[in-house]
């Protein structure tokens, strides 16, 4: 949560906090946040721990991680596996810096499924000319 915030942006924190509270009221402030936040993630580890002791032992490895949408989708439906569907491959395939950089990408040979066709070679556009047209793929 507090991971995106910039140098910048927690000293204008700072300074506003001086200018506000005052110097002298400050460190009364920060020691009652800190005791008020000790004071809510202890609530939170009794809950959890409260949770798990009333579940019973078949659910002593039951993470909380787990209730995350993302994570539950992810274990459920792929299995918990790194990268089951190969969605690495295409990524590691990619070459985001050159699309960034706006260079013409490298040529790279397209290989037909089947493995049988020989590789064909992909020639960049030349200045002013436009790209093939497929009208089944409209």
């Amino acid at each position: 949560m507090f991971t995106d915030i910039g140098p910048l942006e927690l000293l204008t924190i700072v300074i506003l906090a001086i200018v506000i509270f005052g110097p002298d009221k400050l460190p009364k402030l920060i020691q009652d946040v800190m005791g008020f936040v000790r004071k809510v993630r202890s609530f939170a580890d009794n809950a959890k721990q409260d949770i798990r002791s009333e579940l019973g032992p078949d659910f002593k490895d039951f993470d909380f991680e787990d209730l995350n949408p993302k994570t539950f989708v992810r274990k459920q439906l792929l299995g918990g596996n790194e990268d089951p569907l190969g969605f690495k491959e295409i990524r590691d395939g990619l070459d985001i810096k050159s699309v960034l950089n706006d260079e013409p990408a490298p040529n790279r040979a397209v290989a037909d499924l089947t493995k049988s066709a020989p590789p064909v070679t992909v020639e960049p556009l030349k200045t002013g000319e436009r790209p093939p047209f497929d009208p089944d793929a409209t």
